[in-house]
């Protein structure tokens, strides 16, 4: 788990619109670059890291320029972790449909916390759902 004992790597005040996840894939790559991350270990990264940016944008800030996104990373020797925190009121990440169930298969969204939950090596959702740490290991 990250905690106040570990380095701040890099943050961002990112603008609430698509772009910002353009800015992110670039700073993906830097720190991936930086930690020598594998290439498996830089896709879950970047994969992850864009649908939590895409989700503060559409779901959390509802596209509302006025709102910001803040991404902090954090280095604690082993671990990563990528914290993404919108303006938005959170959500129930409890209780989101499978998007797996042959029901919601064909629905062209709802994948995103599962995907960061599949290639994350842990996900934890904190203040109602509006910040996502995504952890993986170096």
């Amino acid at each position: 788990m990250i905690n106040s004992e570990n380095d701040l790597v890099e943050r961002m005040v990112l603008d609430t619109n698509l772009d910002s996840i353009h800015v992110v894939e670039g700073l993906v790559e830097k720190i991936g670059d930086s930690l020598n991350l594998s290439e498996d270990s830089f896709g879950n990264v970047l994969i992850s890291v864009t649908e939590a940016i895409n989700n503060a944008v559409v779901h959390g800030n509802k596209n509302d320029e006025r709102k910001k996104i803040i991404l902090e990373v954090l280095s604690n020797g082993d671990k990563v972790c990528y914290a993404i925190k919108d303006e938005g009121a959170g959500f129930d990440f409890m209780n989101l449909p499978d998007p797996t169930a042959p029901e919601n298969i064909e629905k062209p969204n709802g994948r995103g916390v599962f995907l960061m939950k599949s290639l994350a090596d842990e996900v934890v959702f904190e203040d109602n759902g509006s910040k996502v740490l995504l952890y993986f290991v170096k």
